[in-house]
């Protein structure tokens, strides 16, 4: 890289509206980044959500990566908790298999408040135990209508190891009454789906947590995007406020399992 960096004309120039430094340090490649620096890069060029290289690697784990220069200002008192906390709840979750998991991260409620609002009954029995041991090999119309469901600091999570049923649109606007949900299916087929909702109304949907900040997004939206690429669950759950200390409500088992009563979800909101 430090070879390749000193051949080219312009080491500043941009591609799609970032440099080369800035996907270095987007991607947590700090030779990368230090070697584009010493060919002269400028750490301190601002980008997407007015981040610039050298500002947005101090939320990072290399917080020394850059000198800051005189004049140049570090992160707020807001932005260091989110990086700190974003980096807390990355290492609390831990490596995930999330492949086929659906989740509704619900801020505010407890998990029997967010039972009652889904008018979900207790699944438990023989049953319930089959389910769980092999749940592709029952019908998708069975399988959907069991979810888990977990208080955690902040709120709770409604998980589904193996369907998106906590992301349909009544499923959310249910949870989301005078609150706010996140919504994740980690679609094996096309990748991560997330959508928003608040106070019983869908907010966002088709939306990528885990993928790269882009043109027109906020700097709150930019880190966020640089704590959690690649990691949609704690991204989900950190939008939520959501400050889980394992993985035990996203992959079970959870605080319990219930039956969601038979409606059509994709309608019901």
């Amino acid at each position: 890289m430090a070879e390749l960096a000193r051949r080219v004309r312009d080491v500043d120039a941009l591609d799609d509206g970032t440099t080369a430094l800035w996907e270095a340090v987007m991607e947590n490649r700090p030779d990368n980044a230090r070697a584009l620096a010493a060919a002269g890069a400028d750490p301190w060029r601002p980008q997407f959500g007015g981040w610039s290289p050298g500002r947005l690697s101090l939320a990072g784990p290399a917080r020394d990566l850059f000198s800051v220069p005189e004049g140049e200002r570090g992160l707020t008192e807001a932005e260091d908790a989110v990086a700190r906390e974003g980096r807390r709840l990355v290492a609390a979750l831990g490596t995930l298999h999330d492949d086929g998991t659906g989740l509704a991260c619900v801020a505010g409620i407890d998990a029997q408040e967010a039972i009652r609002r889904l008018e979900a009954k207790p699944a438990d029995g023989e049953d319930l135990e089959e389910l769980l041991d092999d749940p592709y090999a029952y019908d998708m119309d069975e399988s959907l209508q069991i979810i888990g469901v977990t208080t955690v600091p902040g709120g709770c999570v409604v998980t589904q190891p193996w369907g998106y049923a906590p992301q349909m649109p009544g499923v959310m606007t249910m949870l989301s009454a005078g609150t706010y949900c996140y919504g994740l299916y980690a679609n094996p087929k096309s990748g991560n789906q997330g959508s928003i909702a608040r106070d019983g109304v869908i907010k966002g949907s088709d939306l990528h947590p885990g993928g790269g900040p882009d043109h027109g997004d906020t700097s709150e939206e930019v880190l966020f995007s640089y704590l959690f690429q690649h990691n949609a669950v704690a991204y989900s759950c950190a939008y939520a406020g959501l400050r889980l200390t394992d993985a035990r409500a996203v992959i079970g088992p959870p605080d319990g399992w219930v039956e969601l009563p038979r409606r059509d979800y994709w309608k019901y909101a």
